[in-house]
């Protein structure tokens, strides 16, 4: 296996090196086309090459960077940035990616001289001075992040982020009635931003005002249904009410989403002991044990529920755990000597409570640093504010306290979608669900567990004709390294196949998904085409043609767009905009226009006729209708995608996309209650978005 593994590792690195020997640009454009579609394990693979063949290009040093930032590789992104600007120092994204690793570093001066120069070549840059801004908070220079803040509410004073940025600095500062302010400012001018309740509800916590901290968490919850602290944190407000059963919904909540939540987990278990409901507790314990080995107050917590549920035997091995780690834990000794004495060893109770004894007389320190007595534990839920215990807390004594989030987690959260440059792009963002495609991998989904049938695709692989099951998705995945590797062989294993029998249509369909799996759009067409001048019945080789076709249009205008922004669609950093150098002063923004308009009817139109040659060849095939109406959404003819949208829905009733787009173009043509009436059903059939939607329809 490690042999194969190898070969496999040394053939993509000699036919990439080889590739970029031959036109190094085009392996640069490859690798952007992974990079833009997120597919960054594969674009570094790319880059790597290209700076073999042309170590004194500035550019793919960059791009790299931009990957490595994305795979959280703060310290090589950085390595990579500083490369990238000794070749050209006039890279302004260069200085912005280098100020992102750094600040991710907790680098934070460095950081900050980082966004300085890049400010310096592009001054009022709003992505920038927010994170110099952040950086500064925390460095707990506070002084430094009030005068960016001054600068940047200035130049941008209509922005809400800004003053939800400012907020959780003040409220970090404890100036909660300033935070409270600017999260006030920040609802106002931007009602439909999540994390503004999120933040605000905190605060309300805080100051003890419960109701309001409820309302603000409800209203987070319901423009954001996927995050999962907002469940936490609602749950916590809950059980401060004491609303046990409410709270407990919430960690249902949570733990549907996301079944390893150590936190839901926990404090599901810690309320379900206090409802009498046991044996689903100690199921929670165990997993929380399971995934934690050392989580000695799970441990505990379980041992306490095995003696009331008469599992002695077990409690006592939970216990003699927790007393390893907590050897003065007195608490312990006197729940070990009743299990023992419920398993009839007398003697063993004995020496525990002797033990127990002789340690609250001496009132030894426990290993966690603090004094331990017998009424320890139960003195400690007294207080409203200790009900709760911070994660990292491993007090043995706070046993029975639920868990919250750390205080530095909690206030890195606050910032980290600011700094990671991706908050713009889901502040009130609504995107069409994707288009399908058919290919080998797809993402999970949380929510959505469908299986996307057709019976064209399941007899197609019933045939085995290619090395790998098709499925048809619109979650694509990004490849892993083994996977790259495999598919940079199955493309030479392909070609040779083909040159012994180059009439084979099966042969360039199969190699053309690989090339689509690279991101090599340009070679994946040439193979496509070849599909269907051999056999012109091959309706899986024009359905895809005219996906990949859409990519490369898609990341061409991208490329060629005069409008982006340091931070590009919903990634960290802008990979399609250099410096002005790069770009061509001698083509006007008109002409630039003139271009890309002319290019994207040329390219729609080709597309079009791709779909409409599968609808001709398969009428039932659904996803071609879907795609062909996502298309009609991009050029704005939502009349003509709602018809598309409604073939698809009459061949299959149940399809959640489609009435989610249809939705969406319904609203676009100021047709409401039609439009939230198809939301409302995307909703019910998985696509939980589409309720936030609804909300901000209905809301005024």
């Amino acid at each position: 296996m490690m042999r194969k593994a190898l070969y496999s590792i040394l053939l993509l690195t000699f036919s990439l090196l080889t590739f970029a020997q031959i036109n190094t640009d085009r392996v640069l454009t490859i690798g952007r086309n992974a990079l833009y579609f997120e597919d960054y394990i594969l674009s570094i693979q790319y880059f790597n090459q290209v700076i073999k063949a042309k170590p004194w290009m500035a550019e793919p040093y960059f791009y790299r960077a931009v990957a490595k930032v994305n795979l959280d590789d703060y310290k090589g992104a950085e390595e990579d940035c500083s490369l990238c600007l000794q070749r050209n120092p006039f890279l302004v994204q260069a200085y912005y990616a280098r100020g992102i690793a750094r600040q991710s570093q907790e680098n934070y001066q460095e950081a900050i001289e980082d966004y300085t120069k890049g400010l310096e070549f592009k001054p009022g840059d709003r992505q920038m001075m927010v994170n110099m801004a952040v950086a500064y908070i925390q460095k707990k220079d506070y002084d430094g992040a009030e005068k960016v803040f001054d600068t940047l509410m200035e130049a941008h004073p209509k922005y809400a982020m800004n003053y939800m940025t400012r907020g959780a600095m003040y409220l970090e500062k404890g100036d909660t009635i300033r935070a409270l302010e600017d999260y006030n400012k920040s609802i106002e001018m931007d009602p439909y931003y999540a994390a503004s309740y999120g933040n605000r509800a905190l605060i309300y916590y805080q100051m003890n005002k419960l109701d309001e901290a409820f309302a603000d968490l409800n209203e987070a919850i319901k423009l954001n249904t996927r995050e999962s602290g907002y469940y936490i944190n609602r749950g916590l407000v809950r059980y401060q009410k004491n609303d046990l059963r409410g709270a407990m919904a919430d960690y249902d909540q949570v733990v549907s989403m996301d079944s390893q939540n150590l936190i839901a987990r926990f404090n599901r278990g810690l309320l379900r002991a206090q409802v009498g409901d046991n044996n689903h507790a100690v199921e929670d314990f165990d997993v929380v044990i399971e995934l934690e080995p050392d989580n000695y107050i799970a441990y505990y917590n379980r041992a306490l529920l095995r003696l009331e549920t008469g599992d002695n035997v077990g409690a006592v091995r939970d216990l003699d755990v927790v007393i390893r780690q907590y050897p003065n834990f007195i608490a312990g000794y006197y729940s070990r000597a009743e299990a023992k004495r419920k398993i009839r060893d007398f003697a063993g109770a004995d020496r525990d409570v002797w033990t127990a004894y002789q340690k609250e007389q001496g009132t030894d320190v426990s290993s966690s640093g603090t004094t331990t007595t017998a009424s320890a534990s139960t003195s400690t839920n007294k207080k409203e504010e200790d009900k709760t215990r911070e994660k990292s807390d491993k007090n043995i004594n706070k046993f029975n306290r639920l868990v919250v989030y750390d205080k530095e987690e909690e206030r890195k959260s606050k910032y980290q979608s600011e700094v990671r440059g991706r908050v713009q792009d889901k502040n009130v963002r609504v995107d069409i669900e994707p288009q399908f495609v058919l290919t080998f991998y797809e993402k999970p989904d949380q929510v959505k567990s469908l299986v996307y049938y057709d019976k064209m695709v399941e007899a197609y692989n019933g045939k085995k004709l290619l090395n790998m099951l098709l499925r048809l998705t619109n979650q694509e995945a990004a490849l892993n390294e083994y996977q790259v590797a495999q598919h940079f062989a199955s493309i030479d294993n392909y070609s040779a196949k083909i040159d012994a029998n180059p009439s084979d249509a099966n042969l360039y369909f199969g190699r053309a998904l690989d090339y689509m799996l690279v991101q090599d759009f340009a070679e994946a067409i040439k193979d496509f085409d070849k599909v269907v001048s051999l056999d012109a019945s091959f309706v899986m080789a024009y359905f895809n043609r005219a996906i990949v076709r859409y990519k490369q249009l898609e990341y061409d205008l991208s490329h060629t767009s005069d409008q982006n922004d340091l931070a590009m669609l919903d990634k960290q950093l802008n990979v399609n905009a250099l410096s002005n150098a790069q770009a061509s002063s001698t083509i006007s923004q008109h002409a630039q226009t003139g271009f890309k308009d002319s290019k994207r009817a040329y390219e729609h139109e080709m597309i079009v006729r791709d779909y409409d040659m599968v609808i001709k060849l398969n009428p039932d095939f659904v996803y071609a209708y879907f795609n062909r109406g996502n298309l009609r959404c991009s050029q704005k003819d939502f009349r003509a995608a709602i018809l598309d949208y409604n073939e698809a829905i009459k061949r299959e009733p149940e399809f959640a996309e489609a009435y989610f787009n249809r939705g969406l173009a319904r609203l676009s043509l100021g047709d409401t209650n039609r439009g939230i009436a198809d939301l409302s059903k995307a909703g019910e059939l998985g696509i939980i978005n589409a309720y936030n939607i609804i909300k901000r329809m209905t809301s005024n």
